[in-house]
Parts: C-alpha cells; sequence; structure tokens
C-alpha cells in the first residue's frame, strides 16, 4: 500500500472509526496492533519475504530486554553491535560480499527506520531511560506504526508510550487540523512534487540535447536547483499527511520539517531538515563522539575542534544510511564535509572578531541573505549525487561542459540567495496581517477556504490526468 495514495487513506479512515469506538487502553493497542499488521502485510503477498524483517524485529525485542538496565557493558556492546550488523547485512550494503545475502526478495520498506526505532530502545533501556518493561505489543506498535514505518518520522519509545496510556483528546478542532494537515500534504506530495519532477526530467532531456551556452545554463539551473525543492515537497508532504493520519489515532508524531531553506548555515539546516534524523544521531552518534573526546583528549586548545571531527563523522553516516552505494558514500562525505566546514568557519570567526563580533555580523541582513543562498546551493550540489549516479553526473558535466557548470552554479547562489532575501520579509509582513486580533492567514475562515480549495484541486487533477498514486522518495531508504 503506497503512502500517502486514496486506498491509504480510506483504510486509515475506516481503521481510525474502529479505534475511536473504545476508550479502554488495550481495545486502543489492539486495534492499533491489527492496523499495523495488516497495513504490514500489503507489501508483498509471499510470506517468506517477511522472515527476515520479522527476525530482525525479534532480535531488537529480545536484546533490549536482556540488555536492560544493569547489564554487562561488555555484552551490551556485543549486542548492539550485532544488531547494527544485521541490519547492514539485510539491507545490503555494497560492501559486503554478495555471497552473504539471502538468495531471496524480502520486504525492505520500513526497515530503516525500524532500526532507529529499534537501537533507541535498547541504548535507553541499558541506560535506564526508559523505566518499567517494554510490553510485546507495545514494541510491536511502536516499531511498525503504519503512520510512520515506510519513512519515518521517527518518534522516541517514551512518546509513544505516553501517547498509548493516555488516550489524546481528539475534538472538531483537533480533528478540523488534522484534515487540514493531511489535505495539504497530499497537495504538496500528488500535484506540487510531480510537477516539479516533469519539469525537471524535461530538463535534463534538454541538456542532454547539448544546446548555446546560455540554453544550457538556464536548463542546468532548472535540473540542479529543483530537485531540492521537489524533494522537499515530496517528503514533507508525506510528513504532513502521517503526522495528520496519526492525529485520529491520538498520536502526535515529532515534526520533521521547519522552513529549512530559511537556513542561516548548513548546521542549521540539518536542525530544520529531516529533524527526528538529525536529533537521532545527535544524540546517539555526536553526543557519544563529543564525550569519548573530551575524556581522551585532554589539551583545552583542542577541545572545540573536537565538535568539528564529531560533527562529520555523524552526517558523513546521513549520507551512508541513505544508500548502499558508492554515490551515497560520497553524498555523506560532502554532507560531513559541508556540517565540518561550517563549524570550523564558525571556530575561525569566532577567534579572528570574538563572539560578540562574530554574533553582529550573524545579524547582518546582507550576510544573512549570502549565507541562505550558500547553503541552498551546498545542498542542491550534493544531492546530485542522491538522485543521480557517477555516469550521469559526468554525462551532464561533459553536457554542460566547464564554463557552463561554473555559470550555473554562479547563478544558482545569486538566485537563491535574491529569493530568500525576499522571502523571508515577505512572509513575516503577510503573517503581520490581521484580522479579529489574529493572523489573518491563520484565521479558520482563510484555513478552511484555503484547504477547500487544496483539496478540490488534488481531487481534480488526479481523476483528469488518471495518475497512479504518488510515490515518497523516502521510502526507499
Amino acid at each position: 500500500m503506497t503512502v500517502p495514495s486514496v486506498s491509504f487513506l480510506a483504510f486509515a479512515a475506516v481503521a481510525a472509526l474502529i479505534f475511536n469506538l473504545g476508550k479502554a487502553a488495550w481495545w486502543r493497542q489492539v486495534v492499533l496492533l491489527a492496523t499495523n499488521v495488516a497495513f504490514f502485510a500489503s507489501f508483498s503477498p509471499n510470506p517468506l519475504s517477511y522472515v527476515p524483517f520479522l527476525a530482525f524485529l525479534a532480535l531488537g525485542f529480545l536484546t533490549q530486554i536482556v540488555t536492560g538496565n544493569g547489564a554487562r557493558p561488555r555484552f551490551f556492546v556485543f549486542l548492539l553491535v550485532l544488531t547494527i550488523a544485521v541490519f547492514v547485512w539485510l539491507k545490503r550494503y555494497s560492501f559486503v560480499p554478495n555471497a552473504a545475502f539471502l538468495p531471496f526478495l524480502y520486504v525492505l520498506v520500513g526497515l530503516s527506520y525500524v532500526f532507529f526505532r529499534v537501537v533507541h530502545l535498547i541504548i535507553d533501556r541499558h541506560q535506564g531511560e526508559i523505566e518499567g518493561r517494554v510490553g510485546l505489543v507495545s514494541y510491536l506498535n511502536y516499531t511498525l506504526n503504519f503512520t510512520a514505518l515506510t519513512s519515518g518520522p521517527i518518534q522516541r519509545y517514551d512518546d509513544y508510550r505516553r501517547m498509548e496510556l493516555e488516550r489524546l483528546p481528539l475534538d472538531l478542532v483537533v480533528a478540523g487540523r488534522a484534515l487540514e494537515r493531511i489535505i495539504i500534504g497530499y497537495f504538496k506530495v500528488a500535484i506540487v512534487s510531480m510537477l516539479l519532477a516533469e519539469v525537471q526530467r524535461e530538463a535534463i532531456d534538454a541538456l542532454l540535447l547539448v544546446p548555446p551556452l546560455a540554453d544550457r545554463v538556464a536548463t542546468g539551473i532548472l535540473v540542479a536547483a529543483l530537485y531540492p525543492l521537489y524533494l522537499y515537497a515530496n517528503f514533507s508532504g508525506y510528513v504532513d499527511v502521517v503526522i495528520g493520519v496519526a492525529r485520529f489515532f491520538r498520536i502526535e508524531l515529532p515534526e520533521n520539517f521547519d522552513r529549512p531553506f530559511s537556513s542561516e548555515n548548513f548546521i542549521n539546516f540539518w536542525s530544520r531538515w529531516h529533524i527526528t534524523l538529525s536529533s537521532w544521531l545527535k544524540t546517539y552518534v555526536y553526543n557519544p563522539l563529543m564525550m569519548v573526546g573530551m575524556e581522551r583528549i585532554a589539551a583545552p586548545a583542542l577541545a572545540p575542534y573536537i565538535g568539528v571531527f564529531a560533527f562529520f563523522v555523524t552526517f558523513f553516516l546521513v549520507g551512508l544510511w541513505h544508500g548502499q552505494t558508492s554515490e551515497f558514500l560520497f553524498f555523506g562525505f560532502l554532507q560531513g564535509g559541508g556540517v565540518a566546514a561550517n563549524k570550523l568557519y564558525q571556530l575561525l570567526m569566532q577567534k579572528r572578531l570574538g563572539h560578540k563580533g562574530y554574533r553582529e555580523l550573524a545579524r547582518n541582513p546582507v550576510y544573512t541573505a549570502i549565507c541562505r543562498g550558500l547553503t541552498f546551493t551546498w545542498f542542491a550540489f550534493t544531492l546530485l549525487w542522491f538522485w543521480s549516479n557517477w555516469q550521469q553526473i559526468a554525462t551532464f558535466s561533459h553536457a554542460l561542459g566547464p564554463e557552463g557548470m561554473l555559470l550555473t552554479w554562479l547563478a544558482i547562489f545569486i538566485v537563491a540567495t535574491v529569493l530568500l532575501a525576499i522571502g523571508e520579509p515577505l512572509r513575516r509582513g503577510v503573517l503581520r496581517m490581521s484580522w479579529q486580533g489574529g493572523p489573518l492567514l491563520l484565521s479558520r475562515y482563510v484555513r478552511t477556504a484555503w484547504g477547500t480549495a487544496l483539496a478540490a484541486v488534488t481531487v481534480a487533477v488526479i481523476v483528469l490526468l488518471n495518475s497512479p498514486a504518488p510515490d515518497i522518495v523516502y521510502k526507499s531508504f
């Protein structure tokens, strides 16, 4: 079952209706478990294809039990490493010999996000951060939660467990906001991301015809700069839909985006883009690296640079997690290198200007606009290794030529800088427009009209084009 799609929304609506018929915690747990199992079972008609996935779930459940608070550190580390190794093996990473893989196809959808939840449970249970026993039904509902299985967001177990027990309110206002979120998200996935993807595909075909330099540069801008916008519309639209759907099951999923293209630097960007992934890696990779580094390196002068190394490793793993090929390995190198260079730049500027001087510089609107343009340009550049392969990159580079490449990225930087500089004040100005004591665009009437219009446009386009259910890029990770 594709998320989001009409069939998924219909499935979720029926399940939510049954879920809310009972008030008891056991009823909600049983109905949610049946819903999660039914959704999970929709990925393949072959029962054998689920065995590796279920075996990984069983390994995670047993590991978090036997490595709970008080377990020997070496035993805990061994089972944690084993869990990670099994995940790498099941995901068929390229550095693992092909002969070692299972000789049949099996379900992988959602395994990466289940991995994050399982490792979180194992570590936090061992450290005593999760009190009490994690029951099997709660474990399965948490790891296989159908609203966040295929592409996240990554929720913490204690947050899920609290909502499992407390039964969050679901009145007309809450339901209306959840429905509004679903409509906006579906519009972003089915309409906005579809149009951006189509324009980019046409630009790629046009670029391969090797037109004159000016046309090549214009086409190269579309090829490189549209993909970040497409990816944002596609992924954030999916997140909008599942957050809205989850609310009908009285679950509040964490936010995954916070206007990432308004980020003043690349570090800030990753605190606004795929927030739950960044937060998870900060907790379980960056913080431990910082602690170990501070313990092992006694020289105070080197302490700030430990963060540079920790940032590189953390965001290198971001790229490595996304895929098994050398393209994603290089994508990780660019992510880690970008964040580490950003941190190193901050340290050097603070050393040169002082903390106060650097803060004053960062508040300068021209400096901020340039930083935003540079951040967008770097992210667009790194994404070349996200959506294409080495051969395609070589083909695009050859079609553009050295001069065309230089002009393309320079133009992307200039356009992004100008548009983002205009966009932020414009957004603030529009939100300051008031009506009846509150922001006009956030009023119930405007939001209702806007949501209705988006729903009508989405339905009309889907019916007229008879297009298949939209797919989500992050479903493949």
